[in-house]
Parts: C-alpha cells; sequence; structure tokens
C-alpha cells in the first residue's frame, strides 16, 4: 500500500506546483499574441492615418494592404487571448482591465464593432485619400471606446 501512496501524492503535488507555472505561460502568450494583434493594427492605422492626414501620399496598394491587415486582424476571435488572471497587475505588461472577464459580451461586442468598421475601411482604402479620412472616424472611435472601457491608463 505504501507504495502506491508515495507515487500519488509525488504526482499530486508536482501537479499542484506546475500548475501555476503553466497558467502564467498561457496568459503570458495570450498577452503577447494580443500585443502582436495591436500592433499590427498600430502599423496599418499609421500608415492610412498618415495618407488620410495628407502627410502621405496616397496609394491604393499600400491603402488596401493596411486595410485589410486591420479586417484579418479584427476578424480573430478573442476567446482564446483573453484568458482570466492576464489582467493589468497579474501580469507585467497588460494593461487589461478585469472588467473584461466580467463583461466578456460587451467586450465582444466592442471587438465586433471593430471589424464592421474595418470593413468599410477596405472599401474607403480603394478609393481615395478622403474615403480613408471619412472612414478613419468610425475605427478610432471603435478602437477608443474598447480602450476606455477595457484598458487601463498608460503609467
Amino acid at each position: 500500500m505504501k507504495s502506491l501512496i508515495l507515487p500519488a501524492v509525488t504526482a499530486a503535488t508536482l501537479g499542484l506546483s506546475f500548475q501555476p507555472a503553466l497558467a502564467d505561460e498561457a496568459g503570458e502568450a495570450a498577452m503577447a499574441a494580443r500585443h502582436g494583434e495591436m500592433s499590427l493594427m498600430a502599423h496599418a492605422l499609421g500608415i492610412l492615418g498618415g495618407m488620410a492626414k495628407g502627410q502621405v501620399e496616397y496609394e491604393k496598394i499600400k491603402a488596401e494592404a493596411a486595410a485589410e491587415t486591420l479586417y484579418v486582424v479584427s476578424s480573430i476571435d478573442q476567446h482564446l487571448l483573453w484568458p482570466e488572471g492576464s489582467e493589468a497587475g497579474a501580469l507585467d505588461g497588460s494593461r487589461a482591465k478585469a472588467e473584461i472577464w466580467t463583461n466578456m459580451d460587451d467586450f465582444t461586442a466592442k471587438w465586433n464593432s471593430l471589424h464592421t468598421a474595418t470593413e468599410a475601411m477596405k472599401t474607403a482604402a480603394g478609393e481615395s485619400q478622403q474615403a480613408i479620412g471619412a472612414a478613419m472616424g468610425a475605427v478610432g472611435g471603435a478602437c477608443s471606446a474598447c480602450h476606455k472601457a477595457y484598458r487601463t491608463p498608460a503609467s
């Protein structure tokens, strides 16, 4: 009987001791992935914003590529990227508010609003500098709505 108890206790102890580390790794990986998403969107928005403001010459191919990037990134299902325990204060580098997990339906709705706005941006990007400028308001508004509700201020 002793020969069965020791391995069971050892396995249980090891499992418990590794569990937090695995959870931390999953949270870190999810946070890195969502930071990657935000970096891709920021890059694309920089291109489109520069064109909209006339700071960068409008080039249809570049505008369409940037708009497509926004559209594709906003198409990614967010459920795997926001595990509980990956909020600000729990992980270094996270600015996610804990309210995300108590308001997941609203959070998802805001992400879906961004996707809708990026779909309109895809059309605008192929038209003109002025069309991009008009579409930027909806994209920026969707970003801002989510950030105001679910992102902590920069420190």
